[in-house]
């Protein structure tokens, strides 16, 4: 066997070694890209897990509603529902399941998953308004929100219903049957009511969006008040 030249032992020596050293850093360089991407995705499950045990733990007050309550118009922040959650200090979780357009039978039929999603105390009930301007038969609409109380009574927790009025150009005989829809539940089904969520709000200056139908920021606290007025009793 040729034994090598001292230079050219040194200069291959040096080459596995550099090669070798490349290898080891390569290799480390791709452990943590891998541990780095994997991060995000556990940390983004232990802020699930924490964010569920956090709705488990306390006690959930689920509102289903429409747009009055999906604060149409308005960030999420400024509605009722995210003003009364602040109101409550922690002490209750807003869970806010209501969505434009909705109508009692679109509440009906998605109620009983979120009853056992959410396992609320608490359900609070503001549907109607879109059944009236649509000019839904009043039996319709009362036979759906009484389903829905009864639902949350077998579910164990507490139904609260909220009154909605529609415009006079109805007519005055169905305007008022609408109207009474919910005073007469809440008697029948003994449970908490809320006469008119929009008291102090409809027809006043101010407190109306340009459609004249859904509330400003400004009637979202007003609104707030009332809820808490009928629910703070109860807590």
């Amino acid at each position: 066997m040729v034994e090598m030249a001292g230079p050219l032992k040194t200069f291959l020596g040096a080459c596995l070694f550099l090669c070798c050293s490349f290898f080891v850093i390569i290799k480390s360089a791709s452990l943590t890209y891998a541990t780095e991407i994997e991060k995000p995705f556990q940390a983004k499950n232990t802020v699930a897990s924490e964010k569920q045990e956090a709705i488990q733990s306390q006690g959930n007050i689920l509102v289903i509603g429409d747009s009055i309550s999906a604060a149409f118009g308005l960030k999420k922040s400024e509605g009722w529902v995210a003003l009364l959650e602040k109101e409550l200090a922690g002490k209750y979780q807003m869970v806010n399941a209501s969505i434009s357009g909705d109508t009692t039978s679109g509440g009906r039929y998605r109620l009983a998953k979120a009853l056992d999603h959410y396992q609320p105390k608490f359900v609070i009930i503001e549907l109607g308004g879109n059944d009236g301007l649509r000019g839904t038969p009043i039996k319709q609409i009362r036979a759906n929100l009484q389903a829905m109380v009864n639902m949350v009574k077998d579910a164990g927790a507490q139904a609260i219903l909220l009154g909605m009025m529609i415009p006079p150009n109805y007519g005055e005989r169905y305007t008022s049957a609408f109207a009474s829809i919910y005073a007469e539940l809440a008697s029948e089904m003994n449970i908490p009511l809320v006469p008119f969520l929009l008291e102090g709000v409809a027809g006043i200056g101010g407190m109306m969006q340009d459609d004249g139908i859904h509330p400003t920021a400004a009637a979202q606290p007003i609104m707030m008040h009332h809820v808490k007025e009928v629910l703070a009793p109860l807590l």
